[in-house]
């Protein structure tokens, strides 16, 4: 296992992050077989550990808790605050000092820690000043209830953002983002990873619904092209139309995920481990975030966890899936309010009418 530093916090993670999104009733609900395989990674030589405080409405973070007992001090522990948990109403989520601080205290008690090594805001909220939101997380950090935090799925311009206003106001900044990024989902090559390369933030990456960085499980190579799917079960079932092979983008998708099939058989590794492999190539990448529902998941992950691409491997995949594009819509958890608000885009129709 290789190990590499996070960012600018001086703290040594492996280049594979044990995620722990499928330990839960959403994914495993066996929670001595999800300490098994939290054990294994640990052996394999893991020392990161990725949840968050909404992974199965706080399940995770139990499990995760419970099975780093006596181990707390050789993990780094990430966790994420952002998403209602625990209940409804008004303010039981979002990027707020009032719900940051509440939430915190939830997830600590839930992991049996004292401290947070990386806490994430998991989602930008446009609602609350970032401002707002940096001042809250710097206080957490005086008073010892994190060691760093950082950022997931932001767009460039709020992470630009929330640099400028850290700057101007003296505030500590993210250190982190977690952005989605897999061979099938490289549009964050264009802007988000050199931003954060040129910021010296450290990047773990993920893919959305997936047994990461498998592109919502297409790139475990389970779905192939000229194969029917069954739309009723499984991954297929959450979303039909990421997978449905009638629509154009999908039959591109899976015309893909041929060739790099192709390739990985070519290379005597499976397309899991080509997946992977890929994204830790990246000089931005600090650590791929493995989401394992399984033992023999994991197994998997670990046992192609070695193996590095050459130079002619990375310009064949180049051809298959062009640097900078996106096969699939990456952004399946969070859209801008630029984007789903009506309001944003339009100008009132009175006002179109004078104009």
């Amino acid at each position: 296992m290789n190990y590499r530093t996070l960012g600018g916090t001086g703290i040594t993670v492996s280049a594979h992050c044990l995620g722990t999104m499928m330990f839960g009733h959403v994914g495993n609900p066996d929670h001595d077989d999800c300490a098994r395989i939290l054990h294994t990674a640990l052996e394999g030589g893991i020392n990161f550990v990725d949840t968050a405080d909404m992974y199965s409405d706080g399940e995770s973070e139990e499990i995760v808790g419970k099975a780093l007992h006596g181990r707390r001090d050789d993990v780094v522990l990430a966790t994420k605050v952002h998403f209602p948990v625990g209940g409804e109403g008004p303010n039981r989520g979002g990027n707020s000092r009032r719900w940051i601080v509440r939430a915190v205290e939830e997830s600590l008690r839930r992991l049996r820690t004292d401290w947070i090594d990386l806490y994430q805001v998991h989602r930008p909220d446009h609602t609350t000043d970032v401002e707002e939101t940096l001042s809250v997380l710097g206080d957490l950090v005086r008073q010892g209830k994190i060691r760093a935090f950082g950022c997931s799925s932001f767009p460039v311009e709020d992470i630009l953002e929330a640099h400028y206003v850290a700057e101007r106001r003296g505030l500590p900044r993210f250190r982190t983002e977690q952005p989605p990024y897999s061979l099938l989902g490289r549009g964050v090559e264009r802007s988000v990873l050199p931003t954060c390369q040129r910021l010296g933030m450290g990047v773990l990456t993920w893919s959305p619904l997936a047994w990461s960085p498998l592109a919502w499980g297409v790139l475990s190579g389970r779905y192939r092209a000229g194969e029917p799917v069954d739309l009723t079960s499984g991954r297929p079932a959450l979303n039909p139309g990421r997978f449905d092979p009638a629509l154009p983008e999908n039959a591109a998708k899976l015309a893909a995920t041929e060739k790099l099939a192709q390739l990985a058989d070519e290379l005597g590794c499976s397309l899991p481990d080509l997946a992977i492999a890929f994204v830790v190539a990246h000089p931005a990448v600090t650590s791929v975030i493995l989401g394992p529902r399984t033992m023999a998941q994991l197994e998997s992950s670990l046992k192609g966890a070695s193996l590095v691409l050459d130079d002619e491997t990375m310009d064949r995949i180049d051809e298959i899936v062009p640097p900078g594009k996106d096969q699939y819509h990456v952004d399946a958890a969070w859209s801008p309010a630029s984007l789903t608000d009506v309001a944003r885009r339009r100008r009132p129709l009175a006002e179109r009418a004078a104009a």
